[in-house]
């Protein structure tokens, strides 16, 4: 029997797309990339190949990020990204899988028929879709279905979705525009307003990384940083602490602090009461940047941890809402935005 009789989770991200299929777990975690000839319109390579090639391609070869800001931007490219990826996966299809698709929280009904569309034509028999938090909170290993109020950050590459869900369903959320794109943009304007120096996308994301702090380090850490130097033009290196990425990263925190805030506030009583015994859960790769869980912690009094597996979460969490898809009609997970096409 082929391998796609059976049914698909894909988490699609701005950043990546994780695939997990039924009974195998996640085997596709690749960069939401696609790299095309600009002249034949010819897919040249796709996910992690074609990351490689972002800023670096001649005239006629253009490597982009077709999702931006956790929605589809360039439709074609995504539908071919996905097409590639569903055959990296499994292959020639003889049967059309059953796949659902995570989504923010906060999509409109235009850009979720974009993501349906795209998977129906990308080879996929029907398409359902969860949104981001309920599908962390899976992930993370909490039981959504009880009267019991959880709070899910999930800060993915373009969005961050925060939700207070109880008994299977969201019920408050936001979705903002601010998440590890984002942090990258703001290293990238820090460097140059601060220091002269131009560095790429790719740079900022390993400063991110490397010495990247939303919250004072007991011990601070350094990198060395190469970039253009505005004045001259010439390369040039120069030594960058984890205090001034601090500094930079002070506007894209305040969003999500603000954001965090404004669910609470939205958020029932009894509700704020189970989120202050529960927890916050963070998720995501933008959740890693280090002290985020210390910052919401001594912002908002309420214990804040990071998920084991923060930046697979939403995919795992997709991929066990496959046991429930023969029930979505019956709302076992919070599908008022569920679509189905026969």
């Amino acid at each position: 029997m082929c391998a796609f009789a059976k049914d698909i989770g894909i988490d699609l991200g701005t950043a990546s797309v994780l695939v997990y299929v039924k009974n195998k777990g996640i085997v596709l975690n690749e960069p939401s990339v696609v790299a095309m000839d600009k002249n034949t319109g010819k897919l040249l390579k796709v996910g992690e190949e074609a990351r490689q090639m972002l800023g670096r391609t001649p005239g006629n070869i253009v490597a982009i990020r077709p999702l931006r800001e956790g929605v589809i931007s360039d439709y074609d490219m995504t539908e071919r990204m996905l097409k590639e990826f569903l055959r990296k996966v499994a292959g020639f299809m003889v049967f059309k899988p059953r796949v659902i698709i995570c989504v923010p929280s906060g999509i409109t009904e235009v850009e979720e028929r974009a993501v349906v569309d795209a998977g129906i034509q990308s080879g996929c028999r029907r398409v359902y879709l969860i949104e981001e938090p309920v599908a962390a909170a899976i992930g993370a290993g909490i039981d959504i279905t009880k009267p019991d109020g959880h709070m899910v950050v999930d800060i993915g590459g373009g969005t961050a979705d925060i939700a207070v869900i109880s008994l299977g369903g969201v019920v408050e959320s936001a979705s903002i525009k601010v998440a590890g794109d984002q942090f990258n943009e703001a290293v990238v304007k820090y460097m140059r307003r601060k220091h002269n120096i131009l560095v790429g996308e790719g740079t900022a994301e390993k400063m991110k990384i490397a010495i990247g702090c939303v919250y004072p380090k007991e011990e601070e850490t350094f990198m060395d940083v190469k970039g253009r130097c505005l004045l001259t033009g010439l390369p040039k290196t120069i030594t960058v602490s984890s205090a001034e990425m601090l500094e930079a990263f002070e506007e894209p925190t305040e969003s999500i602090l603000e954001s965090i805030h404004a669910v609470l506030e939205r958020t029932p009583p009894e509700l704020v009461a189970d989120v202050s015994t529960n927890g916050i859960m963070m998720t995501g790769g933008g959740s890693l940047v280090a002290g985020f869980d210390k910052l919401i912690t001594s912002r908002t009094g309420i214990a804040t941890s990071v998920a084991e597996n923060a930046i697979a979460c939403v995919a795992e969490g997709t991929g066990k809402s496959l046991d429930m898809i023969t029930d979505m009609q019956e709302g076992t997970i919070n599908l008022s935005r569920r679509r189905q096409v026969n």
